[in-house]
């Protein structure tokens, strides 16, 4: 049976990177790849005291490793979570790239799966497998990833969708706990796989009803896959920050009102169909139901854009948006996951106005916690 780890007394804080300034609120401007930019963007989250920034993956995003390496050159603690996904390249190939990279950073590499959620995406990268073949594959992609960066003796491995024989791990992690794997999605191929495999599951944010009954999903079924300890949860927002309420919810219905005019909708997805994966339909039934949700959960940035991503807010004050955050501490997060309609200039106000007051609250708890209590 699973272990139900308690409300976290501390909390990981990632953030999100790209290589051109721009969002869905933003029209990207520079060249694809501005190299002063990213590391500026990258510099940004250090110094605001984020633990780990994201780089993301789709097929017209720069190479993400590169990203990474780049990045990691000009940082000097900044984690590097660095989104990944199985089938478009071999397993072993993979675990040498991302163990090369992380004896490179010192430790500071972790990834995230990303099995895939809109068929016309997949196959810009040549891969034709629906969606249940895809999840059947990262499935046994992960087991392989796992095993090559533990090994220490040859191996091989015949199975559905990858074959090779007599295969030696040159190069393992730098750590001995290996590298820590974080997994995104909804539904329920994703929380079989994910729950037997991930350190860390990724949610984004839905209401808290919504987001404890997927959490509970995802315990179900690590302990399915036999897991005794329950994976990590993370969960997604885009905080709008202001220093009165009256302003923060001025300066979103000024954002929404940027994302109908602009990039909008095109900026994650095609524009035109309906999205495919579990997830964005998640966050447009939440839209749909009610623009506001729990203490500050606002939802119509998620309608306006597709849900392409995570793209759902915290609406308030800076102690408003720290209450909210904690709400979903209180109910298993352990990984908070928040970047900005202005990406840059966001992070910053993050770094100085929303991650101490998180950050103390729960140092308050722990505080307050006896020795080997379990609360």
């Amino acid at each position: 049976m699973t272990t139900t780890p308690p409300p976290a007394t501390s909390v990981e804080f990632i953030g999100m990177i790209g290589t051109q300034d721009g969002s869905e609120s933003r029209p990207a401007h520079g060249p694809v790849i501005d190299a002063a930019y990213t590391a500026r963007f990258a510099r940004a989250h250090e110094d605001a005291g984020f633990d780990r920034i994201l780089i993301g993956y789709s097929s017209t995003r720069p190479d993400g490793p590169q990203v990474a390496a780049y990045v990691a050159a000009r940082t000097e603690r900044l984690g590097l979570l660095i989104a990944h996904r199985p089938g478009v390249i071999a397993p072993t190939l993979a675990a040498r790239a991302f163990a090369t990279l992380d004896h490179f950073t010192e430790g500071r590499v972790a990834v995230h799966t990303i099995t895939g959620g809109h068929d016309v995406e997949q196959r810009r990268d040549g891969d034709y497998l629906d969606k249940d073949e895809r999840y059947d594959r990262t499935d046994e992609y992960l087991g392989i990833l796992r095993r090559s960066w533990s090994a220490d003796a040859p191996f091989g491995h015949e199975g559905r969708h990858y074959r090779f024989e007599d295969y030696a791990p040159g190069v393992l992690p730098y750590r001995e706990s290996g590298i820590p794997l974080y997994f995104g999605g909804s539904s329920e191929a994703a929380y079989r796989v994910g729950g037997k495999h991930a350190d860390t599951f990724a949610l984004w944010g839905e209401p808290l009803a919504e987001t404890a009954q997927q959490i509970a999903a995802v315990r179900a079924a690590a302990e399915a896959a036999g897991r005794t300890e329950a994976p990590g949860i993370s969960v997604s927002f885009r905080p709008i920050l202001a220093a009165t309420e009256e302003l923060a919810w001025e300066r979103a219905h000024r954002i929404l009102d940027t994302i109908k005019a602009g990039p909008g909708r095109a900026f994650f997805t095609d524009g035109k169909a309906a999205p495919q994966n579990t997830g964005s339909r998640r966050l447009l039934a939440a839209a749909a139901k009610a623009d506001l949700h729990d203490r500050c959960l606002w939802t119509p940035t998620a309608a306006a854009t597709g849900a392409g991503g995570n793209t759902t807010a915290l609406v308030g004050t800076p102690e408003t948006v720290a209450r909210a955050l904690l709400d979903y501490v209180d109910i298993g997060a352990t990984t908070l996951l928040i970047r900005g309609y202005d990406p840059l200039d966001d992070a910053i106000d993050y770094g100085r106005h929303l991650l101490p007051l998180v950050r103390q609250e729960l140092a308050h708890r722990a505080a307050l916690t006896p020795a080997g209590s379990t609360r």
